[in-house]
């Protein structure tokens, strides 16, 4: 989600428990989509054969993807190679070769909620520094869902992000976010992965969190392509994604968009 300066921070939609259960429910289906794109991902095979997987199987569990269409955007899956960071757009003429790390972003809407998650994916054999971006981002994931407790702020979880991801010498995309999520696809709170100065909201029991570092291995810096969507490193340097849907409870947080235990 692209940072901004309104109040979306005030829209903070708290869920009761059984509209949490659905959003597991919705998330649950993310992750079974994502499982598969793991099993799939190997050289040759295009984005576009990734997106057509991901929007079946949607499908096929009664649920619609919450991408396509979404501000105009064009695939079900948003697929981003090596240094693409988000919102890589699905194409038949793009292979993906041996030693690439491609992210998938995938979101559905069901029962009237969404679900959504991302994970960066070897293609074959990658080299030491990409496992190694890989690495820290996927577990400054796991450090920022520790922090979903009640009365924490938001700024824990972003500090849990951006502290790990640095001491590691990667950096912090700044100009796309974390969100809230619910009966909207983004909803408030914003969830930066750098800490800011002004004050951030207290995480309430029943908020539910898109939480998403996105780590570059060069500069936090990034443009966005002609094509109006797919994000890269200024640089040009790898890039990596993930992500998970979060309920604070009051036994602390709740993955729901887990797969596998991860």
């Amino acid at each position: 989600m692209l940072a901004s300066k309104n109040d979306q921070n005030k829209n903070m939609m708290v869920k009761k428990s059984d509209e949490i259960l659905i959003m597991q429910e919705a998330n649950q289906i993310v992750a079974e989509t994502l499982t598969l794109l793991e099993d799939v991902v190997e050289p040759g095979i295009t984005t576009y054969e990734l997106d057509r997987l991901s929007e079946d199987l949607c499908r096929k569990r009664k649920a619609v993807p919450a991408f396509k269409g979404y501000r105009g955007f064009p695939g079900s899956l948003c697929v981003s190679i090596n240094e693409e960071v988000v919102h890589g757009i699905p194409s038949r003429k793009r292979k993906l070769k041996k030693g690439d790390i491609v992210s998938v972003d995938f979101g559905v809407k069901y029962k009237g909620f969404y679900g959504d998650s991302a994970m960066t994916i070897p293609v074959g054999k990658i080299d030491h520094s990409k496992h190694k971006l890989i690495e820290v981002t996927k577990e400054s994931l796991q450090r920022a869902i520790a922090q979903v407790e009640i009365g924490n702020r938001i700024a824990d979880i972003s500090n849990a992000v951006q502290q790990y991801v640095e001491e590691n010498g990667f950096s912090v995309v700044r100009q796309f976010v974390g969100h809230g999520i619910g009966t909207s696809l983004h909803e408030g709170p914003e969830i930066p992965n750098f800490v800011q100065e002004e004050p951030t909201p207290r995480i309430l029991e029943g908020l539910v969190l898109a939480i998403e570092p996105m780590v570059n291995m060069g500069t936090y810096k990034v443009k966005i392509l002609r094509d109006g969507w797919t994000v890269i490193t200024e640089d040009r340097k790898p890039s990596a994604h993930f992500e998970h849907s979060v309920a604070a409870t009051k036994d602390g947080p709740l993955v729901l968009s887990s797969r596998m235990g991860i």
